[in-house]
């Protein structure tokens, strides 16, 4: 469908992250995947989806070569909790750390995806509150030494027994908590499909 419409394009997905592969072969588009790495740091000032809007144009900015019929698809993901960005862990103490402050808290999980051709740049974010239970230190030591989401901003998947266990509600997108907002994904394309 949307394969279709974006026939004359040139997708180019700008992840190394499995889960955002894997949701781009799930959204049924034709693309190809370009990593370059880039410093991930950001102006202290900035704050909530100022960052990850901010770090989706950065990871954009190093792609110089553009041809006429690409997108370049970059994206960025943080927790935001308690006035403060958390991206992923250090270590295993950094790990624990994370979901102990996150442990019977509210917060928000924030992704920028920033599109950006020769002749445009759109970026749009998606914001996903996230409700735990009350997490004992048990529970959190299993995670970390069982799952090690040392690759996953906030120190925790989803789609993980932490999120079987762990997460007592949601508001938003699921998928954004996994790291893609996906119907804002196709909306987006859609809409870049029909200029």
């Amino acid at each position: 469908m949307l394969r279709e419409k974006l026939k004359k394009y040139n997708i180019i997905l700008a992840s190394g992250s499995p889960r955002r592969q894997a949701f781009f072969k799930e959204l049924d588009i034709d693309f190809c995947i370009q990593v370059k790495e880039v410093d991930e740091h950001y102006p202290p000032h900035l704050k909530h989806s100022e960052i990850t809007d901010y770090l989706s144009q950065l990871k954009a900015s190093i792609f110089v070569d553009l041809n006429e019929n690409d997108i370049l698809i970059t994206s960025d993901t943080i927790v935001w909790n308690n006035q403060k960005a958390l991206g992923k862990p250090k270590d295993f103490e950094d790990a624990k750390q994370m979901l102990q402050n996150l442990s019977g808290q509210m917060h928000e999980v924030i992704t920028s995806v920033c599109f950006t051709s020769k002749g445009f740049q759109k970026t749009v974010n998606d914001v996903t509150k996230v409700w735990f239970k009350k997490l004992s230190e048990e529970e959190i030591d299993y995670y970390v030494k069982n799952y090690k989401p040392f690759d996953k901003a906030g120190s925790y998947g989803i789609q993980e027994w932490i999120g079987y266990i762990g997460i007592e509600k949601i508001e938003g997108s699921y998928f954004n908590v996994m790291g893609l907002p996906t119907l804002l994904v196709y909306k987006t394309l859609t809409q870049i499909a029909n200029r």
